[in-house]
Formats: C-alpha cells, structure tokens, sequence
C-alpha cells in the first residue's frame, strides 16, 4: 500500500489496513514483528493490529503486565528507544522485558501516534537482534507512525459499509470495564486492586488480559480470594 492509497476509498477493515501498516513497516525496518497498540489518557487499551499472530501475541503482554515501552511511550508523549534489552530494562519493566526476551525479542522501538496534544496510540517495532535504528528506519518509523495516525483518523470513513472499522480495535474495552466491575464486587476490593487481580492471574494462567476479562463477563471465570491471592 503506497502513499496514494491514502488518497482514494479504501477496501476492507479499519484493522485490516492497520495490519498492513505492520506488514509493510516490518518489511521496511528489518523488524521481527509490528505491533499498533490504540490506547486512551484514561487507560483504555486495545491490541489493534500487528504483522504477524506472535507478534499480536507480544503486543498484548504490555497490557496484560501493565509496564513496557508501549505504555511509557504514552505516557510521556515521546518515542521509547530500547536497543537492547539488557540489565537497564530488567529494572524499567521487570516483568515485561523477560517475558519478550523469553519469546525471541532483543530490541523494541515505541513510537506514539500522536496529532497535536491528541494522542491516539503507540506504534512498536521488535527486533530479534538488539542494537539501535539506523538514522533511516527512524525517518521511516515516524513515517509509519503518521501512516497509521491517518488510518486511525480516516480509516473509519473510508472503509466499506458493514466492515468492523475502529470499534474492532476497542472489542474487549466493554469487558475489560465490566469484569472490574465485577471482580470489584466478587473480592470486595477498589476499582484499581481489581484491575490488578485480573492482570495477576492472566499473567499466572498465560492468557492475554483481554480473554480473561471477556471469561469473567461471561461466568465462565471467577476470580474468588483464592485464585486471585494465588495469582499475585
């Protein structure tokens, strides 16, 4: 997809065109795997798109440990530049960082989607040999970055009638708010400790948070004292 797509309708879905934004900065940046996270200052969160199942699989364990470069990225409004991922991101993100190591990642590169003071998201770039951007990949990782701002912005009007557009990008944010809710009331803890049980037993079970909250929603979980202490 060139530039001059952006330019004309674009066929399929709003996700489907944020994958291939991955796709095509995978290609470009000699990346193991893209990820487009879109995110909200309240801290609602979606896993929107990536390059490839393990890389959406990597992208949503920011999340699921709520630290990583994803979220820092947010947060400060600036690109987080990991060129390896050594002793110092051991002590940033303690429980991140040997979790990607584990799954193959070395260096990660988080570039926030941004348009004036609106910020929309993180785009993330994973490496599996560690060392630094070369000056003309970070050129085109900002590039890729405004490419998958004008899709978030646009792509909703552009894409075909019935396609699932940007609530795709949002599926779990319902669930996730309802299952705190939920676990709230179940183990008698704040809104906050809930949210903190939940990322604990989906860390301890291996599961992406997003489908342990949509299990919880659905009665098909239920994080009683003993599972959610277990957990943490």
């Amino acid at each position: 997809m060139d530039d001059a797509d952006t330019d004309r309708v674009l066929p399929g879905s709003l996700v489907s065109l944020l994958r291939q934004v991955c796709v095509d900065a995978a290609q470009a940046l000699a990346a193991s795997g893209v990820g487009v996270s879109v995110m909200t200052v309240d801290g609602v969160h979606g896993m929107a798109a990536a390059s490839d199942p393990d890389t959406a699989r990597i992208e949503e364990l920011q999340f699921t440990f709520g630290e990583g470069p994803c979220i820092d990225a947010f947060a400060s409004n600036r690109p987080v530049l990991m060129p390896e991922l050594d002793g110092a991101a051991d002590r940033r993100w303690p429980v991140y960082t040997p979790a990607v190591t584990d799954a193959g990642v070395r260096a990660v590169f988080a570039f926030p989607l941004q348009v004036g003071a609106a910020r929309l998201g993180v785009i993330d770039v994973f490496r599996d040999q560690p060392g630094p951007l070369s000056r003309s990949h970070l050129g085109q990782a900002f590039t890729f970055a405004d490419r998958a701002v004008t899709v978030l912005l646009d792509g909703q009007e552009r894409t075909a009638p019935g396609s699932d557009g940007l609530d795709e990008a949002f599926e779990h944010r319902a669930d996730l708010f309802q299952a705190q809710g939920m676990v709230m009331i179940q183990l008698g803890v704040p809104i906050a400790e809930a949210l903190v049980r939940m990322r604990a037993y989906a860390y301890a079970a291996g599961r992406p948070l997003s489908e342990v909250a949509a299990d919880i929603v659905a009665r098909r979980l239920r994080l009683d004292h003993d599972i959610a202490e277990g957990s943490a």
